[in-house]
């Protein structure tokens, strides 16, 4: 059973306007459906290729040198970001993934080897709302500012900069992230341009949402999709399970991979409704994992009942099927917002809601030539306003894409190339190559 079940979520976890537009017959990213192309992402054979000469290790962080770990996160010695490395003089590029994700995310990989093979430096960054992350790098242990996590990714970058700096030679500092990361990245660019450690060059933003919180709307409303809603989610998955289990023990598959998720595909396995459910439940596995662990290490008592401590050898299967039923949105109401109040007395709901966008910081962003936008038309985290709003914020810089679903052309050549000229042959000034 536990093969049966790792299964399946490793199914889940692979997922994740006067712009350029990319046009529908030159570009040939092959999969339509939104919600398909965010599952099963770019086919092997139109990846970019992994460099035979790539050098990279791993960087361990001891960023809060002070700070006494809870008994449960024994193993965790820091925060932990790979890093590539040319031989030679080379500008120096970092890499922010989206929630949830880690330092080792497919995404970040394949950033890195578009990157790595133009000539970079890579480091790789974890989000700020991954719970390794969370326990090593977050000053308070509560994700969701902008601001704040922000902060929190800038001292991260400047740590990795300090362990690396006599290692490498570095011509400039670029910056990109994807999804969250991608939001995030703005922000970190912004305090970049007052404390002017890096002073990038160039930032590309990989999929944006514009507003987080009603980014996180759409996403949890894909589970209305799926007999009889949100509160059938253990069915749901059980029957996911189920019929994973059987395509797979039925095929001829040796692994989990990008051809059985084709087969999956072209066998019509999936209702377009599932395939959102999908999605969704995707995302509140990895909330789930950042709920429990800020939780843990604030002694909230949102999910741990407060004072409790947990040992390496408690189980923990019951606080998952409660941290999994609790929606971002569970996490904004009960848990986030009386956190930020207390922080800042007077903030209200919408208030906050307001502070989670670009447009907070739109009079930064507004005609800045450093930044740049990668868009795809049927990405559902944002709806026809946003894109309008991206493509009117970010004008020449914007390229758009006419499908790829959330995330899932990331890897495709094209978009690789189109990320690594933005940040090596566009004018300053901006504008189309």
């Amino acid at each position: 059973m536990t093969h049966i079940f790792a299964l399946l979520v490793t199914l889940l976890l692979v997922l994740p306007a006067a712009g350029q537009a990319a046009g529908e017959g030159s570009y040939g990213y092959p999969i339509p459906g939104s919600y398909a192309a965010t599952i099963m992402g770019t086919p092997e054979q139109l990846r970019i290729e992994k460099p035979k000469n790539l050098s990279m290790k791993e960087l361990v962080l001891d960023v809060y040198p002070e700070r006494k770990k809870p008994d449960l996160f024994f193993y965790d010695d820091g925060l932990v970001c790979n890093f590539a490395y040319q031989k030679k003089k080379a500008p120096l590029a970092f890499l922010i993934a989206g929630t949830g994700s880690d330092h080792n995310s497919d995404k970040l990989q394949y950033m890195t080897y578009g990157l790595y093979k133009a000539g970079y430096h890579v480091i790789t960054l974890s989000s700020p709302t991954h719970s390794n992350f969370i326990v090593s790098a977050s000053k308070e242990c509560v994700p969701g500012d902008l601001t704040a996590d922000a902060a929190d990714l800038y001292k991260v970058m400047e740590k990795a900069w300090e362990t690396v700096k006599d290692d490498i030679e570095v011509s400039d500092f670029f910056l990109a992230g994807y999804s969250l990361g991608g939001t995030q990245a703005a922000y970190v660019a912004k305090l970049d341009d007052e404390r002017k450690t890096f002073n990038f060059r160039k930032v590309v933003m990989v999929n944006p949402a514009v507003n987080l919180y009603e980014s996180v709307q759409r996403i949890e409303a894909l589970l209305d999709g799926i007999p009889g809603g949100p509160r059938k989610l253990g069915v749901f998955f059980n029957r996911m399970l189920d019929k994973f289990t059987e395509f797979y023990k039925a095929g001829d598959f040796i692994d989990i991979n990008n051809q059985f998720l084709y087969a999956v595909y072209k066998a019509g396995l999936v209702s377009e409704d599932e395939a959102g459910g999908i999605i969704a439940l995707s995302f509140r596995i990895g909330s789930a994992g950042m709920i429990f662990t800020s939780d843990v290490m604030t002694n909230s008592g949102y999910v741990v009942p407060k004072n409790r401590v947990l040992q390496a050898s408690d189980s923990l299967a019951d606080y998952f099927r409660v941290s999994v039923r609790l929606s971002y949105l569970d996490y904004f109401e009960e848990y986030f917002l009386p956190y930020m109040q207390k922080k800042r007395p007077g903030l209200t709901r919408e208030q906050l809601k307001a502070e989670l966008s670009l447009k907070h910081i739109e009079g930064y962003l507004k005609g800045n030539p450093k930044f740049a936008a990668m868009l795809n038309e049927n990405d559902f985290i944002i709806d026809d306003a946003d894109r309008a709003y991206l493509k009117q914020l970010f004008g020449e810089r914007s390229k758009v894409y006419p499908r790829g679903g959330h995330l899932g052309n990331l890897e495709y050549r094209q978009n690789m190339v189109d990320m690594v000229d933005f940040l090596t042959i566009l004018e300053d000034k901006g504008g189309a190559k």
